[in-house]
């Protein structure tokens, strides 16, 4: 059976993320949340007080730093210099900062190796907002899983209150709409989707739904 690069892009809290990691498990694949690693950048610039720093810098801390991803897909742990840091990266704050420093491109250049050895041998499914398209423009597999803002911003309430944190459901709204114009709107490796990719609207879907319609796609490649 061939092992594939499953590529999932896609705008904050359309769902990737959940489908990503579904999808893994069901294939026996290695599951790379690249968010994870933006945030686990944006959590030491911010320790390291470099949050501001010019993009010379951030790359350098970036090459400098042991960042690392283990656990199954349902349970993936950050290790950041050897810190568990995988409750304090998904704050809506180090959310915010990683979807800002991501539009550095030093910060891209020095994570873009990481990326490619982690998925190179195949067997993996990674998420994020370019996988498709400057990661791996060659991936077996590319998605492109999206949702309307009202739908995205009453899950990410959904998932912040279930955190304990407060948050007011308008504000959430207001900063998804500045994230998707920030990603969309970057210079260097924009989100929008592959020409090849697949299309899936995840609104009026449920998880396993958006997953069946996945498998049917990855397991017409095998």
């Amino acid at each position: 059976m061939r092992c594939l690069i499953v590529a999932i892009d896609g705008p904050a809290a359309a769902g990737k993320s959940t489908a990503g990691k579904a999808l893994a498990s069901r294939l026996g694949y290695l599951y790379i949340d690249t968010g994870a690693l933006y945030r686990g950048v944006a959590w030491l610039a911010e320790r390291e007080g470099l949050a501001d720093a010019p993009g010379p810098v951030l790359g350098a801390m970036i090459r400098n730093a042991d960042i690392q991803l283990f656990g199954n897909p349902q349970n993936l742990r950050v290790l950041v210099g050897g810190l568990d840091v995988s409750s304090e990266i998904r704050t809506e704050r180090v959310s915010q900062l990683a979807s800002r420093l991501s539009a550095v491109p030093e910060v891209r250049g020095a994570l873009l190796a990481l990326q490619r050895r982690l998925g190179e041998r195949g067997g993996v499914v990674m998420d994020g907002r370019d996988i498709g398209t400057v990661i791996f423009p060659d991936a077996d597999v590319k998605f492109f899983i999206s949702a309307s803002p009202v739908a995205r911003a009453r899950r990410r309430y959904a998932e912040l209150r279930g955190k304990g944190i407060d948050a007011d459901p308008e504000q959430v709204l207001v900063e998804l709409e500045e994230r998707d114009r920030r990603d969309s709107g970057r210079k260097h490796a924009p989100l929008k989707a592959a020409d090849d990719a697949v299309a899936i609207d995840t609104t009026d879907l449920d998880p396993k739904e958006v997953l069946d319609r996945m498998l049917a796609v990855v397991t017409s490649k095998l």
